[in-house]
């Protein structure tokens, strides 16, 4: 047993110091690797994760300057490769290693940063049909974001006056690459949407590396291709190389040449096919002529003159006159007869005709009631006797009932 008298005996926290002056002194700056797991980012800003193998596990932390750095997001289950310092964290006396710089093992950091941004934004709609807008027909002006001197302009250029030389085309230069491209792309964007004076955006440049091609996988020119209330064609690097811009853009052309030809038509098939119509047309037209006359040739062989009509109406008019005269006639013939019935029956029926044949008419003087019934009568009563020829007027004498 060591004796106490060699008057070395540590403290908790000077022992503590000097073994994070040693491990810190021993291992200043070392490259470590390993997979990540309980990774957490706290209101601190700071990731704070396990790195772990097989057989052993270590405390890492990432402070958030650091991290500024990073072009991917670190996750759970992710093999990474990093350069990284070895601490103690006296308060606990556990051991850390601090992170200045991450990257992912096997697979490149840009290509994990588009994969996240990419599943990011299709989980956000960015990428979704319904949020396409429709490209115009024939567009009367194209605003094209590129680089001012590269081969992309002078493509889009020849192209268009190749297509359509009549379509004005404004270019607004902007970097493509490199430091705040991202920001000028994205101004030039909100510019063009707020001038409003073109149909549609060319937004391309020419191919490169992931690298090159980083502001066109940045988040923020993303938004506002999105945002965008024209349509945007883009047309960026080489028919193989895709970027998220293309994914969030309205209509994607595999290169800077195919996205002029895909943002205007071609004039000479245009007038070709006017031309064609109009000699589709023609035919049409003739040929509807050539029947519409046959019909009226037909309808006029069939058609009578107007003579011809009103003599076939005047002869029918002629002809129903007499039979309407005969059927008259025949009409009085039968009427006379039947008065001539009716008048015999009639004067043969006439009171007067009876009084003729001696018969005679009795009634009350006062009220002309004629009499029918000797019982009717009253002695006294003053009767009025109606004769063929006068009138007598008596009083009874005596009735006989």
């Amino acid at each position: 047993m060591a004796e106490k008298n060699t008057g070395h005996i540590y403290t908790v926290s000077k022992l503590t110091r000097e073994i994070k002056s040693l491990l810190e002194d021993t291992f200043p700056f070392i490259w470590v690797t390993g997979e990540i797991s309980n990774y957490s980012v706290p209101s601190s800003g700071h990731s704070y994760f396990t790195l772990k193998d097989q057989q052993a596990a270590i405390s890492a932390v990432m402070f958030k300057n650091q991290k500024r750095n990073l072009k991917f997001e670190p996750e759970n289950g992710m093999s990474i490769m990093g350069l990284a310092r070895l601490s103690l964290y006296e308060p606990r006396g556990s051991y850390q290693i601090i992170f200045e710089h991450l990257e992912p093992k096997g697979t490149g950091s840009m290509q994990i940063a588009f994969e996240q941004l990419k599943k990011k934004l299709s989980g956000q709609g960015f990428f979704d049909e319904k949020y396409k807008k429709p490209i115009p027909f024939l567009p009367s002006h194209i605003s094209i974001i590129t680089s001012g001197t590269g081969a992309a302009v002078r493509d889009i250029i020849i192209v268009a006056q190749r297509r359509f030389s009549n379509c004005p085309l404004e270019i607004i230069p902007v970097k493509v690459q490199g430091i705040r491209s991202e920001n000028e792309i994205c101004d030039a964007i909100n510019l063009v949407n707020q001038s409003q004076k073109s149909d549609v955006i060319i937004l391309a440049r020419g191919g490169g590396s992931l690298e090159d091609l980083a502001a066109f996988n940045s988040e923020i020119v993303a938004t506002a291709i999105f945002d965008s209330h024209i349509p945007i064609i883009t047309g960026v690097g080489h028919e193989t190389d895709y970027t998220i811009a293309d994914f969030v853009a309205d209509l994607r052309a595999p290169t800077p040449s195919a996205a002029a030809e895909l943002a205007l038509p071609d004039k000479k098939n245009l007038v070709q096919g006017i031309l064609n119509l109009q000699k589709n047309l023609n035919t049409s037209l003739n040929k509807k002529v050539v029947l519409l006359n046959q019909a009226v040739s037909y309808l006029i062989s069939r058609l009578k003159s107007p003579g011809a009509m009103v003599h076939d109406y005047r002869f029918r008019l002629e002809d129903d006159e007499t039979r309407l005269t005969n059927m008259m006639k025949h009409y009085l013939q039968l009427i006379k007869i039947n008065h001539s019935k009716l008048d015999a029956k009639l004067q043969a029926l006439n009171p007067e005709s009876i009084l003729k044949r001696g018969y005679s008419i009795s009634r009350f003087v006062l009220d002309k009631k004629v009499i029918i019934d000797s019982s009717d009568v009253k002695k006294n009563d003053q009767i009025e006797v109606i004769l063929s020829k006068g009138r007598l007027v008596t009083r009874v004498e005596k009735t006989n009932g």
